[in-house]
């Protein structure tokens, strides 16, 4: 059972990295004390988890009509909710909602979302940057209307070479300034100016929908901070247009009839946000995979170690199993060695925490591109994937809970719901599950079907909507007898998790709940 950790003591008076140090040792004396069993579990969080009836599906949502034996083992043996990210009614961003799932109320501590773009592409931030999350798009020069805001999805060639020529431009009218870009995933970049006077209060030049016009920067409060941060923007969105238009590579992609990556859209303009470690909050050493940059980003400022985990791309083309490696690596240590670990500013990545993680966050985003692709089947395929790869992380951490004196819990739940009716994010809650691995492994069917789970690499598949006819529903209540006495949830689904012991609650009680479960065992 774990240690209580309190953060709020004399400690908090001594010099910081003395305080760092304690805490440091007080997790050292946690994970050794007495010869008992500690508890740590595996949260894997799938954007964009929540869907509507979809008619096609006969009435039922895309999780619902997937096949996914694991994901249903583990809300049949465990115990289960309904949970609105933020609170009910809000249609959330990622980031707003992964800051309340993680305990820090957006409210509060939220500074815009282009530092977490920033810091999660490896642009180290200082006290006084400002950072925006970047599209490369498609601009009409002589219209000003921005025709695509996503000039190619497809862009993992060709976007690390624009963000080369764009990395270091001068502005003419504020030499003084340093302007550092970097790539991010698919159509996204980071970029961060660093300098003395800037304010993140400011507005974007993103219009947020196809065949706008491009927006102009304003401030958006009366301070000269701001009016001048203002300026500055509005001359770097000029220099990165020239730079780009006359680039080789879009020249040649508009002899190639391709939409050329003319203008950097910058958008959700903020500051590193300064707020309490994981790790200080929780009194739970954490740890994430999380190739998404801005979810990436978010985890570096609360000091959660981001894993490398090879061919987690954070798009359609993800190896999920490698995602499952590296988060039952740094679960299962010091029986295994935790993978290195991503450091911002720097090439060279650091060893991974020897002692092993008690938190390991896995973030999957090939849901959330679904939703938005509105890509009925895809989701529905997607989400046997992401089941697969929860019976795989479930088989690697039984191995390690049956080698040391460590019992393991899975946790699955989402940050918002992305309908494909609708493509983009809406308010409805999401279903959360919790479960001891124990448990799971009698309701999967036994050790033996544990330990027969393929360890192969995998790809989402490839699928359209086309022929598509209403998959049958496998009746779970049929084929397991219950493990635990937790509630009578026998699936994982919106509807399912509605009738689960933990009622409908706000994603700010989730860090408490997974806490208290861990208690228990």
């Amino acid at each position: 059972m774990n240690q209580e950790i309190n953060v709020d003591g004399p400690e908090r008076n001594q010099d910081a990295t003395a305080y760092v140090g304690n805490l440091d040792a007080l997790m050292v004396q946690q994970q050794t004390a007495d010869h008992g069993c500690k508890s740590r579990v595996a949260l894997v969080l799938i954007d964009g988890l929540g869907d509507v009836s979809i008619p096609s599906l006969g009435g039922l949502t895309p999780v619902a009509a997937a096949a996914t034996p694991n994901l249903d083992a583990l809300a049949h043996a465990g115990v289960n909710g309904l949970m609105d990210p933020v609170e009910p009614g809000l249609a959330c961003g990622s980031d707003t909602a992964h800051l309340s799932l993680l305990g820090y109320n957006p409210r509060i501590y939220y500074r815009g979302r282009g530092a977490f773009e920033s810091l999660g592409a490896g642009l180290a931030m200082s006290p006084g940057d400002i950072a925006f999350k970047s599209n490369f798009a498609t601009l009409d020069k002589a219209t000003g209307i921005v025709t695509s805001r996503r000039a190619d999805r497809h862009f993992e060639q060709e976007g690390p070479i624009l963000c080369a020529a764009l990395d270091g431009l001068k502005l003419p009218s504020f030499p003084n300034y340093e302007v550092r870009v970097r790539y991010a995933t698919e159509h996204r970049c980071g970029v961060v100016v660093k300098g003395r006077g800037l304010s993140g209060n400011i507005s974007g030049t993103d219009p947020l929908k196809d065949n706008r016009p491009l927006l102009t920067v304003v401030p958006l409060d009366n301070s000269e901070e701001a009016k001048h941060t203002a300026a500055v923007v509005n001359e770097l969105s000029q220099e990165m247009q020239r730079i780009l238009t006359s680039h080789p590579l879009n020249v040649r992609r508009l002899a190639d009839g391709k939409n050329v990556a003319n203008v950097v859209l910058l958008r959700g303009c903020g500051i590193r946000i300064e707020v309490p470690t994981f790790f200080e909050k929780h009194g739970l050493r954490p740890c994430m995979v999380a190739p998404t940059k801005i979810i990436a980003g978010l985890g570096l400022s609360l000091d959660i170690d981001i894993l490398e985990a090879p061919g987690a791309t954070g798009d359609y083309r993800t190896l999920l199993t490698s995602k499952a490696v590296a988060i039952a690596r740094a679960l299962a240590a010091p029986l295994d060695v935790p993978p290195n670990v991503f450091v911002p500013g720097e090439y060279d990545s650091k060893p991974g925490w020897p002692g092993g993680y008690d938190f390991g966050f896995l973030h999957i985003k090939a849901i959330d591109d679904a939703g938005h692709d509105k890509a009925v089947m895809l989701k529905v395929k997607a989400f046997e994937a992401v089941d697969k790869m929860i019976g795989q992380l479930a088989h690697l951490l039984w191995q390690a809970e049956s080698g040391g004196n460590v019992s393991y819990s899975i946790c699955v739940t989402g940050d918002h719901s992305t309908p494909v009716e609708y493509g983009d994010h809406s308010f409805e809650p999401v279903p959360f599950s919790i479960c001891c691995l124990k448990d799971f492994v009698k309701a999967i069917g036994g050790e033996s079907i544990i330990a027969a789970t393929s360890m192969d690499t995998f790809k989402l598949p490839h699928v359209s909507d086309e022929g598509f006819e209403s998959p049958e529903r496998i009746d779970v209540g049929k084929r397991w007898v219950r493990a635990t006495a937790g509630d009578p949830v026998t699936s994982f689904s919106e509807l399912a998790a509605a009738r689960g012991c933990l009622g409908r609650f706000q994603g700010s009680e989730m860090m408490g709940i997974i806490k208290n479960y861990l208690q228990l065992y």
